[in-house]
């Protein structure tokens, strides 16, 4: 499974964090930066992240920044792409199986590097539901 991750200068340690407990776990990460601490702006990352798992290079994507909101914002300016905010293990959880969200923002100022980890894992082991919420989905697009 590929996994295309991005962050910004907020979200940066937990980014390096992630993709290292990825990686041991088998997943292809494709890093779209940023690649230090230094400020940065959020949609020179979450926009390609938001095309590779479009254009189907990734399955899914990882985004953080300080608060998730400009992440989540930007990518979900994507066709098909539905980017939740998740700072909990039962939202990312609720985020495939409802609204069968395929990136996921996480908020690096208000959850450890454990935290997320914990997080990214709910979100990568949930399974869409389908169903009912398959109706609902199909309604987001413009």
């Amino acid at each position: 499974m590929t996994i295309a991750a991005g962050s910004d200068h907020a979200g940066f340690e937990h980014k390096e964090f992630l993709k290292n407990w990825l990686e041991k776990k088998g997943y292809t990460v494709n890093d779209f930066g940023t690649h230090s601490a230094e400020s940065t702006d959020y949609p020179d990352y979450a926009h390609p992240v938001a095309h590779a798992v479009e254009s189907g290079k990734a399955d899914f994507g990882l985004l953080i920044c300080g608060s998730a909101n400009g992440m989540a914002i930007t990518a979900n300016k994507h066709a098909g792409i539905r980017a939740a905010l998740c700072w909990n293990e039962e939202v990312a959880s609720l985020a495939r199986q409802h609204n069968n969200a395929n990136i996921i923002c996480i908020p690096a100022r208000f959850t450890s590097p454990d935290e997320a980890r914990a997080i990214l894992e709910k979100f990568l082991s949930a399974q869409f539901e389908g169903g009912r919420h398959q109706r609902r989905v199909e309604k987001i697009n413009c």
